[in-house]
């Protein structure tokens, strides 16, 4: 048990708080307007006001992205009431080089593409609509995503 809990430095609950929430609030914007909400099409909708391509002007981007850009402002002040509800207000930091995070997301946002939507849209809206090809994709994610946290551990160490 204590090697479970040391994967959790900072304490587990409120990893459990945070999931519930989220789930809470997907849940809720499904119940109550029908909306699906992943985060990658908030990125890609949110490149229709800029871009005139005709890949960013498809309906499906134009015609949702004034409350996908309100959701993700939801997410956004819902992490900054957290952090100044919950915390000492002190920011958290990282160790992680700024080039292994971009080089990262961009890895990221490519696989987001690749499989037509994010970690987020996958693990919290498509397992919860009982999706079969989001449990593919969780999957995969989760098993890309062992791997290369092992090859990196063992590259950059």
């Amino acid at each position: 048990m204590t090697d479970v809990l040391s994967l959790f430095p900072l304490g587990w609950q409120h990893y459990l708080l945070g999931g519930l929430f989220i789930g809470a609030g997907v849940a809720l914007l499904y119940l109550l307007t029908g909306l699906v909400g992943g985060m990658s099409t908030v990125f890609t909708s949110t490149w229709s006001f800029a871009l005139q391509r005709p890949f960013f002007q498809q309906a499906r981007f134009t015609d949702s992205r004034v409350w996908r850009l309100v959701y993700a402002a939801g997410l956004v002040l819902g992490a900054l009431v957290w952090w100044l509800a919950f915390s000492d207000g002190t920011p958290l930091t990282t160790e992680v080089p700024v080039w292994a995070l971009l080089v990262g997301g961009f890895f990221v946002g490519y696989g987001a593409r690749l499989g037509n939507g994010c970690t987020s849209g996958h693990g919290i809206c498509g397992l919860g609509s009982l999706q079969w090809p989001s449990l593919l994709a969780v999957l995969t994610f989760m098993a890309t995503a062992f791997l290369t946290a092992n090859i990196a551990a063992r590259w950059l160490a």
